[in-house]
């Protein structure tokens, strides 16, 4: 049997000694656990800290705004690069300062005010202020917003710059290229109006010169006729006998000449009165260019523009109309009147050299919508460009024959007036077919807004 041993220090028996002692060594063996574990632990939060600050610190200097963080007084955490390169300052200058130190008179106090009142309410807040640099005052949009700790308490501020400088430049360019963008159109549009108006003189010229013609080969008539008169009669003051003038007025064929002159009369005047509805037909359409909005029959104005177009073509085509004779909408009808020739212009070209060309244009009324469709018998649109004939400069004139702008135009006026313009099938004669949809304004619209009342 073990003897037994009394301890000194403990009182206690050997065997009790060895238990404590085995106790004590698993809780300092537990505890270097721990605290190996806690020092594991401690090191793999540094690195990641670490990452962090290097993260924090290349967002600070590759960010173009101003970043600043603030304490609770306003004092100066940590600055963005861009902010110590306007300036002229590195960061641990600035770490301390107050931010107000940067700003003068009221625009100190208006950003105090911001940086209070964003830390009370604890939402973000916007204000413009000037900040003062060693180039001078640079106008700044400055963005407030609160850090808040776990506990949601406030412990200062984040403070966004943009400044404005640099951001008005950019909007003064962009306003002038926009401005630029605007003449460059309106330059284009006045080219491609040119265009129109070259071939739509050219037709006028031609439609002039046939009646002008007529009535001065009439009028040249009757001034012959009139000599002859004048002859006979300067001899009945003269008192030449019965005789001599029965005799005269053979010779000189009065009575024939009495019913040419007539003849000439009628025809100076159908000349004049063809003139004059030519000048009426350019009257209205001078007139209804840019007039006022109104309710008008689109089938009148087709036929004006279509006729227009045929006088300026030297060779002939056939037209022809179908569907509603009446097809009421609410517009500009000048406008609707220049994309009706430019789609039957467009048409006549396609079938230039073609044998029977032919156009026909239909109007119909369906519920709220006033249809017109302008067809030809030509080759018709490719599918490979069906999807690019509306876009600006898109031709397939050849050069100097067409701007690319036509289209373009009519498809702008057409969504103007709150309908669209597009492709659709061939139609009745097989060729390209323009489909135009338009708002109805049919007896019970307004005839000031269009609206069915």
């Amino acid at each position: 049997m073990q003897p037994k041993f009394d301890n000194p220090f403990t009182g206690m028996t050997g065997d009790m000694d060895d238990t404590v002692w085995g106790d004590v060594l698993q809780a300092v063996d537990k505890t270097y656990a721990e605290l190996v574990d806690y020092q594991e632990r401690l090191e793999a939060q540094n690195i990641e800290l670490q990452a962090l600050r290097t993260f924090t610190a290349s967002i600070m200097g590759s960010i173009s705004d101003f970043l600043v963080v603030v304490d609770k007084d306003g004092s100066i955490a940590d600055a963005s690069t861009s902010l110590c390169r306007a300036l002229e300052l590195d960061v641990a200058h600035l770490t301390g300062c107050p931010i107000s130190a940067f700003f003068e008179g009221a625009e100190q106090e208006r950003l105090m005010q911001a940086l209070g009142r964003a830390i009370q309410e604890r939402h973000e807040v916007t204000v413009e202020a000037e900040l003062t640099t060693p180039n001078g005052p640079e106008a700044v949009e400055i963005r407030v917003s609160p850090r808040l700790d776990r506990r949601r308490k406030p412990t200062g501020a984040v403070l966004t710059g943009r400044p404005m400088g640099e951001l008005r430049r950019a909007y003064s360019e962009l306003a002038q290229s926009h401005d630029a963008l605007k003449a460059t159109q309106i330059h284009l549009v006045r080219n491609e109006k040119l265009a129109s108006l070259g071939r739509l003189l050219a037709g006028v010229a031609h439609e002039l010169n046939n009646p002008i013609s007529f009535v001065y080969a009439n009028a040249h008539a009757m001034e012959k006729y009139a000599s002859r008169f004048e002859t006979y009669f300067d001899k009945v003051q003269k008192g030449a006998s019965r005789q001599d003038l029965i005799e005269l007025r053979k010779s000189l064929k009065l009575d024939r000449e009495l019913k040419n002159m007539r003849l000439a009369i009628e025809g100076a005047r159908d000349g004049a009165e063809r003139v004059r509805d030519i000048v009426e037909d350019l009257r209205r359409l001078s007139a209804e260019g840019a007039g006022e909005m109104s309710r008008f029959d689109i089938a009148k104005v087709a036929q004006i523009a279509t006729n227009w177009v045929a006088r300026g073509e030297k060779s002939e085509f056939d037209l022809s109309y179908h569907g509603d004779a009446e097809c009421m909408v609410f517009g500009r009808p000048g406008h609707i009147q220049q994309v009706i020739m430019n789609l039957v212009q467009n048409a006549v070209d396609a079938m230039q050299g073609q044998d029977s060309p032919a156009v026909d244009i239909t109007f119909e009324t369906a519920g709220d919508q006033a249809i017109v469709t302008v067809c030809d018998n030509g080759p018709g649109v490719p599918p490979e460009i069906a999807t690019t004939i509306f876009d600006p400069f898109f031709t397939t004139k050849d050069v100097g024959k067409g701007t690319g702008l036509g289209l373009s135009i009519s498809h702008k006026i057409v969504e103007e007036h709150g309908g669209t313009l597009s492709l659709g099938e061939g139609g009745r004669l097989g060729g390209a077919c323009f489909r135009m949809v338009l708002p109805n304004a049919g007896p019970d619209a307004d005839p000031a807004t269009g609206a069915v009342r």
